[in-house]
């Protein structure tokens, strides 16, 4: 498909959704909760088509040499389609933010003023080997009261086809029109620009995947973007922190889920004890096959317990870039600090500002963390990998906003709804 080709599909498609936004604007609850759990229903219906799907995705991702940490995105099987179903029955029992009131009041003059939520209108996704925010995104989607015009890239477009179709079949049995779920994967890289310029057309743009992805988006697109941020997400230990949960915590950030914008990639260990926390750490990072890239103080620390367990090939000395890298893998940054400060001073001249957590005791120590740090979330004495709309009550998420305007942190429903001002009056004029 060539550009004018996928200009036009483009065009054709967001037109398509903006007429089918309309029957959905001002659907009740009970019309869109209907829908999404005739949604999760029918992925269960089209269990054996999704997966054989996507077994043909990861097939062509192996043989083009995908990192196992995309691999691992990309993978479904029946757990974690069960598991994606079951996300859009959370959905459904959320409150709907559309006509919430967000606030008002009565005016000198009598006016009565109010400022309610309304569907952002049509919203285009750009991401990259997440079949699982395809079903994500149209959730939130349909229950905010929006259409969706999903771009979900090359690695993973025989599942995306298969689920959207599946979601579309819902949506058409519950008398809702196909087109509030769409898809443009077939027209590639040059679909996914037209998208970035359909201005007027489509009234808001996420991106969501590596960092290259979401700079292209941000730069060249015309349509307003809502920025999320790739994770360099950093784990500070104190001197006053509890060292067994703290050893817990960092393997459990690290990996637990190694391809996810909210694993840990970067671990500074305060020097008061970095001499008893950091051999057990690597133990048992280790034991996961993760390699440590250390600065000087922590590779001294850690040469003797390496050469011990035979872990040689896991200890390697850090370059600059590790700081500023977000491996996607079995990869973790360790650095020894002498202070708090110190601490803060690292993650502020390396963070994507996604995520940072401090693993303490001390309040002043978590109090002046919290204080020092600039990111969409931080995490006290909990492991990084909570920043996800399911486990903080959003029932799934559009993505991880890492900008300051309209949306930070994860995105559920109330970030695709805008507001409008309600002015009622009794023949009121202006003097």
């Amino acid at each position: 498909m060539n550009d004018v080709e996928a200009h036009e599909l483009v065009t054709a498609t967001a037109r398509s959704a903006r007429v089918a936004q309309r029957s959905l604007a001002r659907a009740p609850r009970a019309v869109k909760d209907a829908a999404l759990e005739t949604m999760a229903h029918s992925l269960t219906e089209h269990g054996e088509a999704i997966l054989a799907a996507n077994a043909a995705d990861l097939e062509r991702g192996r043989q083009g040499g995908m990192k196992a940490g995309l691999l691992d995105r990309l993978a479904l099987d029946s757990g974690r389609l069960s598991a994606i179903a079951d996300s859009l029955r959370e959905v459904a029992a959320l409150p709907d933010p559309v006509g919430q009131v967000v606030d008002g009041s009565v005016m000198p003059n009598g006016l009565r003023v109010r400022r309610v939520r309304v569907p952002l209108g049509v919203v285009g996704m750009i991401y990259e080997a997440r079949p699982n925010v395809t079903v994500d995104t149209a959730a939130l989607a349909v229950k905010s009261g929006n259409a969706i015009i999903l771009r979900g890239g090359s690695a993973a477009q025989d599942s995306n086809a298969a689920i959207v179709t599946a979601l579309r079949s819902a949506l058409e049995a519950q008398g809702l029109p196909a087109d509030l779920v769409s898809s443009i994967d077939a027209a590639g890289r040059d679909g996914a620009r037209a998208l970035m310029r359909a201005h007027g057309l489509v009234d808001a743009l996420v991106p969501r995947g590596g960092a290259g992805l979401i700079r292209t988006v941000v730069e060249q697109s015309t349509v307003p973007v809502i920025e999320t941020g790739s994770g360099n997400c950093h784990v500070y230990v104190d001197a006053s922190a509890d060292l067994e949960a703290a050893v817990n915590i960092i393997v459990n950030a690290k990996t637990q889920r190694v391809g996810v914008c909210n694993a840990a990639e970067t671990l500074l260990v305060h020097a008061d004890v970095a001499a008893t926390y950091l051999p057990a750490a690597a133990r048992a990072l280790w034991d996961k096959d993760t390699v440590l890239h250390t600065d000087s103080t922590a590779h001294q620390l850690l040469t003797e317990a390496a050469a011990d367990g035979g872990h040689d090939d896991l200890l390697t000395e850090a370059t600059e870039a590790d700081w500023d890298t977000e491996y996607g893998s079995l990869d973790l940054a360790v650095r020894v600090v002498k202070s708090l400060e110190e601490a803060i001073d690292h993650i502020r001249a390396h963070t994507t500002g996604h995520t940072e957590a401090v693993l303490a005791q001390d309040v002043s120590v978590i109090n002046d963390f919290i204080a020092g740090m600039d990111s969409a979330a931080v995490m006290v004495n909990a492991s990084t990998r909570f920043t996800d709309g399911g486990q903080l009550g959003l029932g799934a998420e559009l993505g991880i906003s890492t900008q300051k305007l309209h949306a930070r942190g994860p995105m559920g429903l109330s970030e695709l709804t805008t507001t409008t001002w309600i002015v009622e009056g009794d023949g009121h004029i202006r003097p």
